[in-house]
């Protein structure tokens, strides 16, 4: 799923070769992203485009020979000129008069000579590791001497070719994701562009171009690019007089491995350049009309001493179980500091149920990119492979980290605290520049383990590379979190290993969090009387009573069907039997199935005091809805989803811990298995140990302690 669909989708016809454009945003200020070399699309920049599109009108190209853009056969028909062409075309279909070109490698060269043909119409140039070849020789070969052959071997060069462009560290999403744009186009297609005519071919008709050109301009290099030498970049701003920024360590596309870097720098460069510009203007304006420049006035400054301390509170939106625990801690926290104000930065249906309770959700938050709806979009048939959804994710979740950067840039805020907020918590560990507040960061699972270690390699390869790169995060800069809370005792974790050669998952929490009883959104001895609780909700007593519960996403929609047809079955043996079936806030009831004695309710408001009156509870495999019920001893059959790292390992070693649910697997149970497990689940009488009590007030204890400066 996409962080932002694009507002204008089209297609310019340039001498019968489409060329498909995207058109994001509607700001002033018009930025085209620019094609490159085919071995990719216009999506190369979705890390760039959801943040960009919030600030300015972005257009992005899928240049030919890949994408939804047309592959004509031939070297002449991918010179540059050609390509400059195109940019063009897409320049006058978009309804552009003039942007900033923001460009890759060969785009360079193509930016160039757009500006050489129509000056007027660019402002500026972002050049990223510049493919002006004259510029500066290649002090040595861009590929080893036994570098696969392409007309060999094409999905072997492909994958070396990627690997090359990639050196960094933990790069295997952006690896991934090159490897598969570049097998949308084909060999035919890069052959042709090898030998297509190049522009400009002199090192002095690259100089007097650029020098002729005079236009502002940001070079963004990294000094371990292999595909373009860093002089190439170095001389480009040189002539420009171009603003340098050099990434040390960094290969050729560090606008996928070092997203926050460039996008903060793109947006400092079109802002600066376009400040710069209406001040000229402004002050040419202002000398002719002989009147003095009116300044704009801003928020008024208030005194530190005067301001209430304010936090931001990121809440993950998957699922409905955090924000219950973080509502419990917040209410603890305002005990212990009564100034202090708390501002939500939370998805629907996160933000739903925070606005239900009093507090303030920002203004920010409906710009956040749907989590929610992508773990829905991977989801099928009880199966989530949640890992590599989380890796899916990669542009949601830079998406929504700089719309956070944005906001704690516009406010001062005393104190940061994400639940399970992964976004925010990689992006700072990868730019720790970025922290100006203390940050506190709490969970209940840590790590990743593979779901099928035994047959799928790929996955453990992946996990591990996941999990060094946390713990290397965490040992390079553990000043990023100024308290890390891990909600549950120590003995709740696996201890299984994070990856050859790395620690356990035990071993290592223990030493770099603070562990907190889990929360418990209710006091569970108010809650151990199901008959009066039937009586307080109005379900009366005399009857089994059954409640079925899925969370707040649509992962559950299947198990709800099966549910329903096993509850079918239970009436048969027990006429008088009732099942509450909550769907939460983005299943529709009227989509299920109608069973006599099934009443079907959307989201409910206080769910855990409904599953504390049932006789027995079925319920997925999340954690949240599964502890409630061990806190309030109530009996449940409960379905981790198919190759959910978190569900099938860390919830089920926990539920064993407690001693808690009668664990089915979705793919192998029948209505007429669930059923029987219903009623034997009625029928018993749980003793799960016990959780231990005031983990809200611990956790608002260690919060408290970061803004009072107590330890």
């Amino acid at each position: 799923m996409r962080a932002r669909e694009p507002d204008l989708v089209g297609e310019t016809d340039r001498d019968g070769v489409p060329i498909h454009y995207e058109v994001f945003g509607s700001g002033q200020t018009t930025l085209l992203m620019m094609g490159t070399f085919p071995v990719v699309d216009g999506h190369q920049w979705k890390a760039q485009v959801p943040y960009l599109a919030r600030h300015f009108r972005v257009v992005t190209v899928d240049p030919r020979g890949n994408g939804r853009s047309g592959r004509p056969a031939g070297p002449a028909a991918y010179s540059d000129d050609v390509n400059a062409a195109d940019a063009l075309a897409v320049l006058h279909a978009s309804g552009t008069d003039s942007a900033f070109l923001v460009a890759l490698c060969s785009g360079i060269k193509w930016s160039l000579l757009v500006a050489e043909r129509a000056p007027g119409r660019v402002r500026g140039i972002v050049a990223i590791a510049p493919g002006v070849h004259p510029l500066a020789p290649h002090p040595d070969p861009i590929q080893p001497v036994d570098h696969p052959d392409w007309a060999g071997d094409w999905e072997g060069w492909v994958a070396y070719h990627s690997g090359v462009l990639l050196p960094e560290p933990h790069s295997s999403k952006a690896y991934d994701d090159l490897v598969g744009w570049s097998l949308q186009t084909d060999l035919a297609t890069i052959t042709a562009r090898t030998h297509a005519p190049l522009r400009p071919t002199e090192e002095q008709e690259a100089a007097d171009l650029v020098r002729r050109l005079d236009l502002p301009m940001l070079v963004i290099h990294g000094t371990e690019d292999r595909c373009q030498p860093l002089e190439r970049g170095r001389r480009l701003a040189e002539l420009t007089g171009a603003r340098f920024v050099v990434v040390e360590g960094g290969g050729h596309l560090p606008h996928a491995r070092h997203p926050v870097l460039v996008n903060t720098k793109i947006k400092e460069f079109v802002h600066m350049t376009t400040v710069a510009t209406s001040a000229t203007a402004t002050a040419a304006a202002t000398a002719t009309a002989n009147a003095p420049v009116a300044v704009e006035g801003g928020a008024p400054w208030l005194f530190a001493r005067d301001r209430k301390r304010r936090a931001l509170w990121v809440c993950s939106p998957i699922g409905l179980g955090h924000v219950l625990r973080d509502l419990a801690i917040a209410h603890s926290l305002r005990e212990r500091v009564p100034d202090l104000q708390i501002e939500w930065l939370a998805q629907s249906p996160v933000s739903d149920v925070v606005r239900a309770h009093g507090e303030i959700v920002h203004p920010a938050s409906a710009e956040l990119a749907s989590e929610s709806a992508h773990w829905e979009s991977e989801a099928e048939r009880h199966e989530l492979h949640a890992f590599h959804a989380l890796r899916r994710m990669d542009e949601i979740l830079c998406a929504n980290y700089m719309l956070f950067d944005d906001v704690v840039r516009e406010t001062s805020y005393d104190l940061w605290v994400g639940d399970e907020a992964w976004d925010v918590d990689h992006f700072l560990h990868e730019n720790p520049e970025r922290k100006t507040a203390p940050y506190a960061f709490l969970t209940d699972v840590v790590g990743f383990l593979p779901v099928d270690a035994e047959h799928d390699l790929r996955e453990v390869e992946l996990t591990t590379d996941y999990n060094a790169e946390m713990i290397e995060h965490r040992e390079r800069f553990p000043y990023v979190r100024d308290r890390s809370l891990f909600i549950g005792d120590l003995a709740e974790l696996p201890d299984a290993s994070l990856g050859r050669g790395l620690p356990t998952v035990r071993g290592w929490t223990e030493r770099w969090f603070s562990t907190v009883p889990y929360v418990v959104p209710f006091d569970p001895s108010a809650y151990r009387r199901p008959a009066a609780l039937r009586r307080e909700l109005g379900y009366g007593t005399g009857y089994p009573l059954y409640v079925a519960a899925v969370g707040g996403t649509a992962v559950g929609r299947d198990l709800l069907e099966l549910t329903a047809e096993a509850f079918a079955l239970v009436r048969a043996d027990e006429p008088d039997a009732r099942l509450v079936m909550v769907t939460g806030p983005r299943i529709d009831p009227d989509e299920l199935p109608d069973v006599e004695g099934m009443d079907k309710r959307g989201y409910v408001d206080g769910l855990f005091a409904h599953l504390a009156a049932a006789d027995a509870a079925i319920v997925q495999g999340g954690l949240s809805t599964t502890m409630e019920l061990v806190a309030a001893r109530r009996p449940f059959v409960y379905f981790p989803l198919a190759h959910h790292w978190e569900q099938q390992h860390f919830v089920a070693h926990r539920l064993d811990h407690y001693g808690a649910g009668h664990r089915m697997d979705y793919r192998t149970t029948s209505p007429r298995d669930l059923a029987e497990a219903m009623r034997t689940a009625r029928q018993s009488r749980p003793s799960y140990r016990p959780i231990r009590r005031g983990g809200a007030d611990r956790a608002a204890d260690q919060l408290a302690s970061v803004l009072t400066g107590a330890r």
